[in-house]
Formats: C-alpha cells, structure tokens, sequence
C-alpha cells in the first residue's frame, strides 16, 4: 500500500490544444467516446492547460476547481467521472483535490476539452501511480474528451476511429504522432467571440449525426480527405493541405446547418473573416481557414505571412483578439510538484 507521502503527492502536468486539419464530429459509442471518423490535428504552442492533481483520502469528495472557482455542474461530473475511471485503472479509491488553469477560453470552440483532458489524464494517471504508455495514455485521455488523444503528442497528429464495439473499439481508438519533418507553418488565431458556445459540441455532435441528411455523406468525403492531407503533409504542401482542411471543415459545418433543427455557429464576424481570407488567396497570399464548433476562425499560412494575414484578420472583424500560433509540445509533467 502506497505511504500517506505518497497519495498526499501533487502531480501536475501541462497540455496544449490542438487544430484539427480533418475533423471528426460524431461518436458512435459516447460511453466509450469512440469517434465516427479519423482525425487528424496540430498541436498548438499557445494556449495550455495546467492541472495539479492530489489525492487526499482524508477529504470527504473530489474538490474540482477550474480557472480559481469550484467547478459545478456538468464540467465537475465531467471530472470526477474521469477520476473515478482513472482510479479503476489503477485500485485505488481516494479522493482527489483538482486544481485546473484554462489559457484558453472554456467552451468556445478553441479546443480547451483537448488541452484540459489531456492535461487531467496525465496528472490523475501519475497521482494514481499509473505508468502510461503514450498509446494508452492517448486512449485514457479520449475517454474524456476525443480531441484530447491528440493532445497527448506534439506536432501533427492522427487519431483513429478504431472499428469493431466495446473493448475491441477502445483498444483500436487512439492517436500517434504524424512525422512531418521541415513542415512548421503557422496558424492565425481570429477570436470573434470568446463567450461560451449556445449550443455545446456534444449536444451539436447528436444532433448532426441523428437528422443532418449530409452528416454520412460527409463521413465518407472525410475518409479521403484524411488520405488527400497525409500526402500533402508529407510534400511539404501548405497549399493542399489548406485546401483540403478548409473544405473539410465547411462541409462540417454544412452538415450542422443541415441539422434539424440547424446548429448554427457561424456569425458575421466569422463570415468576414472568411471572406478576408479569400481575398487574400486572391492577391496570392497562401491562407486557408479552418473552424470548430464556435464561431472562431484558424487561418493556416506560411510563417512569413502570418503578419500579413493576422492585420486582414483585424481588419475584417474589428475588436477581434488574434494570436499567432506554431506547432506545439505534446502533454508533459511539469518539473516542480503543485501546491
């Protein structure tokens, strides 16, 4: 049995979000968070997650708190119920005291459920005393949040939809780096609204799969964009991957506003952006943008250009904050212990 030394331990550990170039957007098994469709992701050096994670069996239930405040509601269930699978894992039945820090804004779209599971699955999975491969830690992470598998690595990265049911499916979904040497562009960053989003991703995500008439035919055009990207990203191709990643993530979002009724997350903030964007592809500049769930735009370029693209970014949306990013690290232990 561990020492009261040892369980009284804080771990904590860093995550940053991640892009996805190809995106999924539905779960067959949301128990198990297995995802309809590959993905495929870059890994931001902006943004991160920093969770501390304690056990302390003299505490009477898991203390959550996220940005500073007790966590309530959906994202403390969130918490404890992945606690609580990371403590099976591992035979062990304490509490925990969770002290969570978002850089990014929550539930607007900029991928905070990557950073912060990935960043939870690590602090939890080392405070458990559990040693974790990088594919098992990927698979621990996805059962939190399916974008946070890919934040476990650096770079770009691919997650995989796995195929089969139960325990076949968990073991066959997870992601692993995609090598891709000399290849480091940047991603412009134009948040038009930092608020939460009306409609969160899981509640989109059943909608779309249930009534969009598109949602299929997009799964499927999915598959070969995911094998049109890999190819351009081992070229060295920013321009066919920015084409491919742009059209994915329109037709995404073609399948919300398909949905019955429509999920809407574009707003004429985001419209302008867009549209900035393709004038600057009209005066030859390579830039392609890329969306989530939320209204907030990522526009894909050359390191040389990101300061051309970022002042047409400002321009179209005025009052819209935008930020710079290149790829960044994969989920890490932080050196010094928590508080």
């Amino acid at each position: 049995m561990p020492t009261d030394q040892q369980v009284e331990a804080a771990v904590t550990a860093v995550a940053h979000p991640n892009i996805a170039l190809i995106k999924y957007w539905g779960k067959r098994d949301e128990r198990l968070m297995i995802p309809y469709t590959d993905s495929l992701s870059m890994t931001l050096d902006v943004y991160p997650t920093i969770t501390t994670v304690r056990l302390s069996p003299a505490a009477p239930a898991d203390d959550v708190r996220l940005d500073g405040a007790p966590a309530e509601g959906e994202p403390r269930q969130r918490v404890v119920d992945f606690l609580d699978l990371v403590r099976g894992m591992a035979g062990r039945g304490e509490p925990a005291v969770v002290d969570t820090r978002n850089a990014v804004p929550t539930g607007a779209g900029l991928a905070s459920s990557a950073s912060g599971f990935a960043a939870l699955a690590l602090a939890a999975a080392a405070a458990c005393g559990l040693d974790l491969a990088p594919t098992a830690l990927s698979r621990l992470a996805r059962r939190g949040s399916v974008s946070a598998a890919r934040s476990v690595f650096e770079g770009f990265v691919l997650c995989h939809a796995g195929r089969g049911a139960g325990t076949a499916a968990d073991l066959a979904s997870y992601a692993e780096p995609v090598p891709v040497p000399g290849f480091d562009p940047a991603l412009v960053i134009a948040l038009v609204n930092a608020g939460p989003k009306a409609v969160s991703s899981r509640a989109a995500m059943r909608r779309t799969v249930e009534t969009s008439p598109l949602y299929r035919s997009w799964a499927t055009s999915s598959g070969h964009d995911l094998f049109e990207i890999r190819a351009a990203l081992r070229r060295g191709d920013l321009d066919a991957v920015g084409e491919v990643a742009e059209r994915n993530a329109l037709g995404m979002h073609a399948t919300m506003l398909a949905a019955r009724p429509a999920v809407r997350y574009l707003s004429p903030a985001t419209v302008a952006v867009l549209d900035g964007v393709l004038r600057l592809r009209a005066d030859g500049v390579s830039a392609y943008a890329t969306m989530d769930a939320g209204p907030n735009v990522k526009v894909l370029c050359h390191q040389a250009d990101a300061a051309r693209v970022a002042e047409t970014v400002r321009a179209a949306a005025p009052g819209c904050s935008v930020l710079t990013a290149r790829r960044g690290p994969g989920s890490h232990l932080r050196a010094e212990t928590g508080q």
